[in-house]
């Protein structure tokens, strides 16, 4: 940071409130620690010439794990829990709920595809698998309200609580706003799962009923499903931690990669990067591989980690504005804990085990039929698409909010054997349509009549019907 050092006074104002809120002890004393750092001058920075490539052995191929035998894998799957990220408001769609709800395929939300996955593996397998659930205080209660019917085996509950912290004034290291406005809390990134498991007692709870294993991933991520491959590969090499990563693509040259510092596999992350050294950081042959925020590990590791004070994660400083006020919000990234463990790896897996849906491009294509929901319950290319990767969606800014997203296209279009679109205006598709190849439409207003079929090329509605735009969009 600049100029002089917030006084110590300002971290005192902090943990007088998380005090009143009630937070734990161990919570405090992290937040504080955060606080801290932040006051002396950490950034969270990470100079590219401090990290190395990955050695021999620090990546293995997912695709060429051997599958354990039916025996084999039960007994994993036995002691197995699978935790979901829940915590997200699905602000980039402009709402206020959970994300989780909102339907994607056949009339199911991300909530009852991910119930719906592990049903049909404890079925298959006669495994008791729970599936835990890390929400936040803003979507606890709509979750638990869409899941009713849902319940885990041996008393478990169905999710635990992330923490949250409080918002500090750039300038100052004051908290901001008034203690009991929401804005003035703020989650602490996805890396307080750990601390949130052990705080809530669901960590010691686990073990005691004889669960060793965790696979931890998005809940907006619905091709993170159960491999027993790299399950069976984790335990029996007796790993600490594992993160699936994947090869990086031209749009992913920004995700957090894999690593070597310290003598450790280390995750860096886009915001640990000054933007000076960003050109270095987006080189795919320097780093070809993103990590996709799907983790394998040792339970009982974490608890040994977080009793010995092992399990201390990299500082990132998220600077807001709230209300026009510069805030900074003190977070930690899951995946970062893999630098505090030995027996860590990564596992490259397809492209396939990564289908985030982010945005309302996202949800285009996860409902469009260049995606079907197979077998397992899990959510996968059609294997009819012979196009590598997905279909890449670009939609006017108008079509941001769900809302107006679900008023222009309420039905599912046609893009398996589409390449890429773009819409540029504000276009209403009607149901059936179809678009092949890479297709630009352009319209100030204008609709796309049922069953319309779009081919390579650039489009533009003049006033009355489509017609092929020879300047074109490109």
């Amino acid at each position: 940071m600049h100029g002089e050092r917030p006084p110590e006074a300002t971290l005192d104002a902090c943990i007088r409130r998380m005090r009143r809120a009630g937070m734990p002890p161990a919570v405090i004393a992290h937040f504080a620690h955060q606080h801290e750092a932040w006051r002396m001058g950490v950034t969270g920075r990470v100079p590219l010439d401090e990290v190395g490539h990955t050695e021999a052995g620090d990546l293995v191929d997912g695709d060429r794990l051997p599958p354990p035998d039916r025996e084999h894998r039960a007994e994993l799957l036995r002691r197995l829990v699978v935790i979901k990220l829940n915590g997200g408001l699905g602000t980039t769609m402009h709402l206020d709920r959970a994300k989780s709800l909102i339907e994607v395929r056949e009339g199911r939300s991300f909530l009852g595809l991910m119930a719906d996955q592990i049903e049909r593996l404890r079925q298959r397998t006669g495994a008791r698998l729970p599936l835990l659930l890390m929400n936040s205080f803003r979507t606890r209660d709509d979750t638990r309200a869409a899941l009713a019917g849902f319940a885990n085996p041996d008393d478990l509950p169905l999710d635990f609580i992330q923490h949250r912290v409080p918002r500090v004034e750039a300038r100052s290291g004051r908290p901001y706003g008034a203690p009991e406005d929401t804005a003035s809390w703020a989650p602490p990134g996805h890396g307080d799962v750990y601390l949130a498991l052990h705080t809530s007692g669901l960590l010691d709870r686990l073990l005691d009923r004889g669960y060793r294993w965790a696979f931890i991933s998005n809940g907006d991520n619905l091709g993170a499903t159960v491999e027993p491959r790299l399950c069976s590969d984790f335990v029996e090499r007796g790993r600490a931690m594992a993160m699936e990563v994947t090869d990086k693509t031209p749009m992913d040259r920004k995700g957090g990669t894999l690593v070597r510092r310290g003598g450790r596999l280390f995750l860096l992350e886009r915001s640990m990067v000054d933007e000076a050294e960003m050109p270095g950081f987006t080189d795919l042959e320097r780093f070809p591989v993103f990590n996709t925020n799907s983790l394998w590990i040792d339970l009982m590791a974490v608890r040994v980690a977080l009793h010995g004070g092992l399990l201390e994660l990299p500082l990132i400083v998220n600077r807001k504005r709230v209300h026009g006020e510069p805030i900074l919000q003190f977070e930690t990234a899951m995946g970062a804990a893999i630098g505090c463990f030995r027996a860590t790896v990564g596992y490259r897996v397809p492209r396939t085990r990564f289908a985030p849906v982010k945005s309302t491009e996202d949800l285009m294509v996860m409902r469009s039929d260049a995606y079907r929901i197979d077998h397992n319950g899990a959510v996968r290319p059609a294997p009819e698409r012979d196009l590598p990767g997905p279909p890449t969606v670009t939609l006017d800014p108008i079509y941001a909010p769900l809302d107006a997203f679900e008023a222009r296209v309420p039905h599912p279009v046609g893009l398996r054997r589409c390449r890429s679109l773009e819409v540029r205006g504000d276009v209403s598709i009607g149901q059936g349509v179809q678009f092949e190849g890479r297709v630009v439409l352009r319209a100030r207003q204008a609709a796309v009549a049922d069953g319309a079929r779009f081919t390579d090329g650039a489009w533009r509605h003049d006033g009355k019907r489509w017609v092929a735009d020879v300047i074109g969009a490109r």
